[in-house]
């Protein structure tokens, strides 16, 4: 998988609000099982299973067998890609609300 696909598998993991908490709850802890993640949704496991694995296929989870329980954890790493995007957007709003700021003093001279 080449870098442009890993970016956009990213970005599509994260836009779904379940995986968004899938991965605030994992950011929580070290490692979950299935049944505990499963638990705090009204779905069931093969539903959460899903989103897991989507999350897994971006990147952002990785998971272990210990006997018969999946625990899954973050790795946040591939976050970094959206977070250098959003920081260019925030770079860009902080500039134009400085602009803002300057012509209404401007105004008020």
């Amino acid at each position: 998988m080449n870098d442009k696909n890993q970016e956009r598998d990213v970005y599509a993991a994260i836009a779904d609000p379940t995986r968004r908490k899938l991965l605030r709850l994992l950011a929580d802890a070290e490692e979950l099982p299935l049944h505990e993640l499963t638990a705090q949704f009204q779905m069931g496991r093969t539903a959460v299973s899903k989103h897991l694995a989507i999350l897994k296929d971006a990147g952002l989870v990785a998971h272990r067998k210990v006997g018969r329980e999946t625990r899954y954890r973050l790795f946040a790493a591939p976050l970094r890609e959206i977070e250098d995007w959003v920081s260019f957007y925030r770079k860009f709003w902080s500039e134009r609300i400085l602009l803002l700021n300057q012509i209404l003093q401007e105004d008020q001279e």
